[in-house]
């Protein structure tokens, strides 16, 4: 399937705009995810742009066990449902077990699935049957066609709402790189491809027990994603990263997203997107 619908108004793929998948790490309270998410949808709006809020009630793959993990999936669900409902926007998060699949899609409109775990059977088919639309992203350790064999999981669930997102490849120790031909190589596979253009700029582990990042390299990759035809960005986001419970080092100031958002809304057009 070349275009994924995730709600009646929002599409990602085929001719549709392109689709900003944005919103903090993790969920660190409701008025924040409130906040975060109506900001980001009135700067969409202005460009033209689609939008869809994310954010995440369990940090599951934090380096340490020390890190701030998030709200929990109860009081998680909560917020998303406070989003979906003040700020009338699509909520997206993700889940680690089979058994939250269920739970969250009674809350939101597309489930995640990380990049570690792309290849777990039970929480691929887990998600392929709650009939949301799924977001896989590929693993650090993967090559984009690799990722077929994700996808066909979830389909095996009677699901082809399959969404895949390219997030940067393990070069050596603590660092990433993108190979932006796997977001062709991924379309070649039938699906819509996002680009996480914060989480390929991490360094994991970089900083002992936290990751590090390169914050300053965002904009240009995700130039360089949109420009390769990605449909779409995926960009964690807080009003002070530095403040940030979680991805600090990479997270875009929400201040610095209007400028980023059009950037990118000009590169679609250069290439020829709506």
């Amino acid at each position: 399937m070349t275009e994924v619908r995730i709600t009646d108004s929002v599409a990602i793929g085929g001719d549709h705009v392109l689709l900003v998948v944005a919103g903090p790490c993790v969920i660190e309270g409701r008025q924040l995810c409130i906040d975060v998410a109506g900001r980001v949808k009135e700067i969409c709006e202005s460009l033209g742009l689609q939008y869809v809020f994310k954010s995440s009630f369990d940090k599951a793959n934090r380096t340490s066990i020390s890190s701030f993990r998030g709200s929990g999936i109860e009081k998680g669900l909560e917020a998303l449902a406070a989003v979906r409902e003040q700020v009338a926007v699509p909520v997206l998060t993700d889940i680690h077990l089979p058994a939250q699949a269920a739970l969250a899609a009674e809350v939101v409109d597309v489930l995640q699935i990380p990049a570690f775990l792309c290849r777990q059977t039970d929480l691929l088919v887990a998600a392929g049957t709650t009939g949301l639309p799924i977001n896989v992203k590929k693993g650090q350790f993967m090559a984009p066609e690799d990722m077929g064999p994700a996808a066909e999981k979830i389909r095996s669930a009677g699901n082809e709402k399959v969404i895949l997102c390219e997030r940067g490849t393990f070069l050596g120790y603590h660092d990433l790189v993108v190979d932006m031909r796997s977001i062709v190589a991924m379309k070649g596979l039938g699906c819509p491809v996002l680009f996480d253009a914060t989480h390929s700029v991490q360094r994991p582990a970089g900083q002992g027990d936290v990751s590090g990042g390169d914050r300053e390299m965002v904009g240009p990759l995700a130039a360089a994603g949109v420009a390769a035809g990605a449909d779409g960005v995926f960009l964690e986001t807080h009003p002070d990263p530095g403040s940030a419970l979680s991805d600090k080092a990479t997270m875009v100031p929400i201040a610095e997203m209007p400028r980023l958002l059009e950037r990118l809304k000009v590169v679609a057009a250069a290439v020829g997107r709506p």
